[in-house]
Order: structure tokens, then sequence, then C-alpha cells
């Protein structure tokens, strides 16, 4: 019974719309200091409706608790709510007994039939023109304003880019739109809730400047009735408010949203609702909110669909905030239900998971299978930047990148630079090249770096050098590019690129010959400040000592003359039978009957997921390292520090002496 009552205080309220429909601004009378202002070309003749800008910087009040209670539609649809009343019809007929209740029946069905031919007649526009001319001949009230700007904004949205330039500056032309910008004025205090969140986001889509009485005034009337809100009006002004320059209403009303969410998240049942809000709120907010919505993400768990899954990963991302459990849980629908999934939302698991740094091996593995299974159904574009985002998350889709290379090298001539130096990238990184295909993969790809040579920016040159040069191959005419002494100059400005033209250098002397040394490089890098690294490793101090019984038979923190570091440093003779001291091993005659052990504790990033294969720099430096004579020990110092005392030794003694000394 209380629902017929609301829908009959609705319909009177209709009527009530319609009957004030002649007067064009039925509240307040027309005032000519506000309106709106669009391009330049459009706004001679009104420069005087921009608010002045200590209105946009002064002190607002949010959360009033003076807020306006209006009996309105819970819906942002009047076409939906018009239904809802037809179907109260048959009720309220039944209801007559008297000549007055039928003539205010007859009243209400003609406001009825009044409304519904608003609706229709707005459906028919084609243009935002169109929607004004409608205006000019029907009523503009609170009522109907709203649908007024959301329609514009719709065939706006649907607007060719080409033709939007026109369209909205013939919209701020337009006699009517003034009106109805002025009706907003006067009317958003009145204006239901719903009415009121989407004509702010309506107008802000539309493009109306920032600094006009029209936006402020909806900014100022949304913080003074933010109370009234629900959670599908918070989402839309939240949402709006992301898109929005910086300002005291903004901020204010920013504020107040957050305020608001802290008590009423608990009571948010819509996942659609809650994932827009954290999408649209960013990443500013107090983490006390972020875990509120992640504990409230939690309970709703039940009621994820497969596309909410999919879009927690950009939600959280838009929020930089990482929960593990909510994404283990996605991760396991999605893993469930990958069957089907389109490139676009594969790209975006990689790159959110990156930002967020989020660990799932099985999710990986499972994406990489399942692209693997469906590699001839995209282009090789698609492939490439699925290998990227691969390699930037630190993954390793062996299956995928052979593959990729069998079909690549049937058709190498179809790639171009940017193509050659993103796979160069992926593939050294990731150390990944197949025994018996290295040298010709490389070849080919170099092949295509010297046709693109005398386009090849700089950075792209030095980018494509780089990452050869960490596979140990070294392309002659590239280099000779590089390493003239005004691209040098340029480059090596730059931190990052000092980084590349140290390892460049290094490989020069290391993998190159005498003749493929760069005097230049070597100078201006030796002029550069050195990098001082010290890093302690007490536990793995502990096991060394507890196992050759001197402090002075292992070295810490080594720095080579070819700008590698150690963390240990172990020398023994021949047979690997004793450790010998720095002494000792200086005494002996000849370096071949020395035996050098290099321990090194790399951090879990300079490893792939979720093989634990060394990536591109770790293995460059292992060749290196084993070029110099060196043995290496490769520690993973995390899960060496929850080994026991006598494990921790067991693990070197078996490292460093040879099995039959044991």
């Amino acid at each position: 019974m209380n629902r017929k009552l609301d829908y009959f205080i609705r319909s009177m309220r209709w009527l009530q719309a319609c009957h004030n429909a002649g007067r064009p601004f039925p509240r307040t009378e027309t005032r000519t200091a506000s309106g709106i202002s669009g391009y330049k070309s459009s706004v001679q003749n009104i420069q005087h409706l921009y608010v002045p800008s200590c209105w946009l910087h002064s002190s607002v009040s949010t959360c009033s608790q003076n807020t306006y209670v209006y009996v309105g539609s819970s819906g942002a649809n009047e076409q939906k709510i018009a239904n809802d009343l037809g179907h109260e019809e048959n009720f309220k007929l039944t209801q007559v007994n008297s000549s007055e209740e039928v003539r205010n029946t007859v009243e209400e069905k003609d406001g009825f039939n009044m409304v519904q031919q608003f609706f229709n007649d707005l459906q028919k526009c084609a243009s935002l023109c169109e929607v004004l001319d409608l205006a000019a001949r029907s009523p503009v009230s609170s009522k109907y304003v709203s649908n007024y700007f959301s329609t514009m904004w719709m065939l706006k949205k649907n607007t060719l880019k080409s033709q939007n330039y026109d369209e909205t500056k013939l919209m701020f032309e337009h006699p009517q739109f003034q009106q109805l910008c002025q009706c907003v004025i006067d009317e958003a205090k009145y204006m239901d809730s719903n009415d009121l969140a989407y004509t702010l986001l309506a107008v802000v889509k539309l493009g109306v400047p920032q600094n006009t009485w029209l936006v402020q005034t909806l900014l100022r009337t949304c913080q003074e009735r933010l109370n009234e809100f629900n959670d599908r009006c918070i989402s839309v002004i939240a949402k709006t408010l992301k898109d929005m320059e910086k300002c005291k209403n903004v901020e204010a009303l920013q504020f107040g949203l957050q305020l608001l969410l802290e008590e009423k998240v608990h009571k948010i049942s819509n996942v659609f609702i809650l994932q827009t809000i954290m999408r649209s709120i960013g990443k500013d907010v107090p983490l006390t909110l972020k875990r509120s919505l992640e504990n409230k993400l939690l309970s709703l768990m039940g009621e994820f669909t497969v596309l909410h899954a999919f879009q927690m990963f950009s939600v959280l991302g838009e929020m930089d905030y990482l929960s593990v459990p909510v994404l283990n849980a996605c991760s396991k629908t999605i893993i469930e239900n990958i069957e089907g999934t389109p490139f676009s939302k594969l790209l975006n698991i990689l790159k959110m998971s990156r930002q967020l740094r989020y660990q799932n091996r099985i999710l990986y593995s499972a994406l990489a299978d399942y692209v693997t299974s469906v590699f001839y159904t995209w282009n090789r574009r698609e492939v490439i930047l699925l290998l990227s985002a691969f390699e930037n998350l630190g993954v390793h889709p062996v299956k995928l990148m052979d593959k990729f290379l069998e079909e690549m090298m049937l058709h190498p001539e179809s790639l171009n630079l940017k193509e050659v130096i993103i796979i160069l990238r992926a593939y050294s990184n990731l150390n990944h090249f197949p025994s018996g295909q290295n040298r010709e993969f490389l070849d080919t790809l170099n092949t295509i770096l010297n046709n693109h040579l005398h386009e090849a920016a700089d950075t792209d040159l030095l980018r494509a050098i780089y990452s050869f040069c960490v596979c140990g191959y070294l392309p002659q005419l590239a280099l000779n590019q590089l390493l003239q002494e005004e691209i040098l100059n340029d480059l090596v400005k730059s931190g990052q690129n000092q980084n590349m033209l140290s390892t460049i250098n290094i490989c020069l002397e290391l993998d190159g010959n005498s003749s493929m040394k760069s005097t230049i490089l070597s100078e201006k890098l030796s002029s550069l400040p050195k990098k001082i690294l010290d890093f302690s490793r007490p536990e793995i101090q502990e096991a060394l000592l507890t196992l050759l019984g001197n402090e002075n038979l292992f070295q810490s923190n080594v720095q080579l003359t070819q700008g590698y570091f150690l963390d240990f440093e172990i020398l023994m003779d021949t047979n690997r039978n004793i450790a010998l001291t720095q002494a000792e091993a200086d005494q002996l005659a000849d370096d071949s009957n020395l035996r050098r052990i290099a321990v090194l504790c790399p951090p879990a990033s300079a490893f792939c997921i979720p093989s634990g294969h060394p990536k591109g720099k770790l293995a460059m430096k292992i060749r290196h390292l084993n070029q110099l004579g060196y043995q290496v020990i490769l520690v993973f110092y995390k899960e060496f520090q929850k080994l026991e005392k006598g494990e921790a030794v067991s693990f070197f003694k078996r490292q460093i002496f040879l099995a039959e000394n044991i």
C-alpha cells in the first residue's frame, strides 16, 4: 500500500510540473547574469556569465545536515518511472467514488499522456540542436531539464569525432541552451537527487566550462545535499569528479564523498556500483577507506560474475591498491572461464598485474597456455604486444615464444624497426634462445636493423644494441653508428642510457675482440661517478665462516675491474680441495692452479616467473664471470634465510667443494 501511495505522490508532482510548463522558469524570474559559454567564438556576448575566481576558491561546506528532503524518483531514467506509473493506473481507477475523484483521475491520465509524448519526442531527436528545439516548445522544469542534458550527452558520445566540434559549437550558440542552463541554476536545489547527479555528469561531459555559474552551482548543491544520494548517485558523482580539474568546490565534494563512503560502504550491495565508485575515487583516498572497500568486496565475492573478475584488475589499478585475497579469487574465476577471452582483456590483466606487483604463477601459466593455444587467431601485432607485456611482468612463456620465433623466421621481412626492438627486448630480457636457432635468429634481426639504420633514432639504436649485447651478439654496423662521438655525447647525459652504455662497453671488452673495443666510450664512462655497493648478508657470512673456519678464506662485497660486483669470493686450489687466503693465492706461480668461486645473491626480480629461469642481465653476468674464470653459485637469499644453520652449511659444502671431495 505504501508503494502505491508513493506512486500517487510522484504522479501528482509530475502533473504539477506539466501544469507549470507554460512558465519557462517556474520558481524564479530569469536572471541575466548567469548561464554558460562554449568556444570563444560563441561566448563573446556572454563573457559576464563566468563566475569570479574568488567564488571558485571560497570555503564551502560538505555533508550539510540541513539537506532538502525531496520525495522523488529513485532512478535516473524518467521513461521507466512513467511506465511504472502506468502499471498503477488500474489500481487508481478502482478507488474513484466521487465526481471530484473522477476529475482528478482524468487529469492524472492526461498528465501521463503528456509525459509519455515528451519522452517519445525526445527519443526521436538525432542531434543536440533537435533536443534544444524540443526544449523550446516543451516544458522546461526541474523534472525535464535533466533529460535534455542527458540526451544531448548521449548524442554527443555517438557523434563522430570529426563532427563533435561543430555539434558542440551549435549547441552553445543555440538560444535555448542558455535558458536550460538558467533553469538548472534556479531549480538545482529542488531537483531530485538522481536528476541532480546525472545533470552534473552530463553538463561536464558536454564540455561546459568548469568556471561557470552552472557547473559551480551544481557542485555546491551536491555538497549541500550529499546525504540524500543513494549508491548509484554516489558512483555517478565520483565518476564525474574524476575527470574535472581541481578547484575548491571539486575538492570539497570529493572530501565529502570520502566521508560519506566511510559511513555507507557496508551498505552497498551492488558489485558494479561498488567497482564504479572504487574506479572513480582514485588512488589518493585514505588507506582506511581502501581497506573498508576491500572488506566489502570480499563479502560480495559470491556475487562476482566473470566480467566483474576481469574488471577487478583495472579497478584496483585505478586505486593503486594491491588486494591479494580479492585478486586471487578473481584469478581463480578467470582461469576457470579463460576460453574465449579477447586480446584486450588479457593484455589489461598483464599490465595491471605489473602495476600492482601482483604475483600469481598459476594465473600467468594459464594465460600463457591459452595465448599459445589460440596463437593463429591473432595478428602479429597483438602477439608482440602480449610478449612485451609478459616480459614487463617477468613471465617466461616458453611455448608461446618458441611458436612465435618459428613463425617470425618464416616471414622476417615484414617486421619493422619498432617491432624488432620489442622482440629483441623480450627475448633478451627473458633469456630465451632455443638451442640451434640462437645465431640464425639474431642474424635475421640484425639484418632487419641494418636496413633501418638510416631512420633509427639514437635511443632506439641504443636499445637495440643493448639487447643484442645482453644476448652475447655484437651487431657491427649498428655499433659503428652508435660509437660516433656526437651520438655518445647526447646519450651519456641520461642515467638510464649510462647503464646501457656501460653494459655495451663490458660486452665489447669480454665478448668482442681487440678491434671492437671503443676508447671513446671507455673514456666517457670512466669520467662518470662510480656506484659503491655494500650489502650485508649475515646468514651467508656465518655459514661460510662455519664451513671454512677462517674469515680470511672468503671476501665479501668484491668489485671487479670490469664493473661487476660479487657478494662473496672464495679462492680454491686446482682440485677444489681447500680454500686459500688472498696471500696464499698470490704466491701461486700460475693462475691456472687457482679456482675462483663467485657467490651471487640476485634479487627475485632477476629470475623469470614461474620457472626461476635467470633473466638476460643475470645470464649475461654469469656468462662473463665464467669467461673471467669464476664458477658461479646462485643463492636465493630469501629462501636461504629460512634454512637452519646446519642446512645452510651443508648447502655451501655441496656447492663449493667437488662431490668427490666431500
